[in-house]
């Protein structure tokens, strides 16, 4: 008699949410602060403060209060009063318990954390070895992101596939109006320009006269390559 079939092995979401962890604690050793990470992981800040307490990676004397209060049994409106913030904050320092964090949102934010520690070694080659070859590959792994311009026009890009499959090497920017083509000589072009600039590069058009050099310009500043005065690293840096 023929044996039953074997059954598929069940999710188990803990071992998942301990991988995802894993993936966070990588990428918050990369970051150069709380808010970037939140910017780059497009996530509140609050919720990552939550994930990082759980992951047991970060901690302050404001979280110990919280926590220590928690323990002796005080509750959140309790805590509120106590400390003076709001419930939202009370509850990002406390850390997850099991069964509060789905399998969803999971999968997509370990996927994000995979994403940034790929996008953080590219820059890193990019600044390294100042080629060509490492841009294309740092562009590559930008895609999608979202940059703002010098003004702060949200966009994002991504790149051709041509009929081998392999990427064209044509960036098809996606803004809040309509979208538009930016080609890869261009951007060449600016990055080439840029090797040439050791002080801020106060607007697009230090870069030259390129045609999209506005869309160029943040993804430069972006991979470490240009500096920027301070207003316009705030309208470009907040990534929302």
């Amino acid at each position: 008699m023929a044996g039953r079939p074997k059954k598929k092995p069940e999710y188990n979401p803990e071992l998942q949410f301990n991988n995802f962890l894993q993936e966070l604690r990588d990428a918050y050793e990369e970051a150069a602060s709380l808010r970037s990470l939140a910017d780059e992981l497009n996530i509140s800040l609050l919720k990552l403060r939550k994930l990082l307490i759980t992951a047991d990676v970060f901690t302050s004397d404001i979280c110990t209060e919280i926590n220590n209060l928690h323990q002796s049994g005080k509750k959140i409106s309790e805590i509120m009063k106590l400390t003076g913030l709001s419930r939202a904050s009370v509850h990002s320092y406390l850390p997850y318990t099991k069964g509060l964090y789905n399998a969803t949102e999971i999968s997509l934010n370990a996927e994000r954390c995979r994403t940034y520690k790929i996008r953080q070694e590219q820059v890193r080659l990019l600044k390294e070895t100042l080629s060509e070859e490492n841009l294309w590959q740092a562009v590559i792994a930008f895609q999608e992101y979202p940059f703002k311009t010098a003004t702060g026009l949200p966009f994002r890009y991504k790149l051709k596939v041509g009929k081998n499959g392999e990427y064209n090497r044509e960036l098809l920017i996606d803004r809040r109006e309509k979208s538009k083509s930016l080609a890869w000589s261009s951007v060449v072009l600016a990055f080439e320009n840029s090797k040439r600039i050791s002080e801020e590069v106060k607007k697009p058009k230090a870069l030259g006269d390129i045609r999209g050099v506005s869309y160029i310009y943040p993804i430069l500043w972006r991979f470490g390559l240009i500096r920027v005065p301070e207003a316009i690293e705030k309208k470009m840096g907040k990534q929302r």
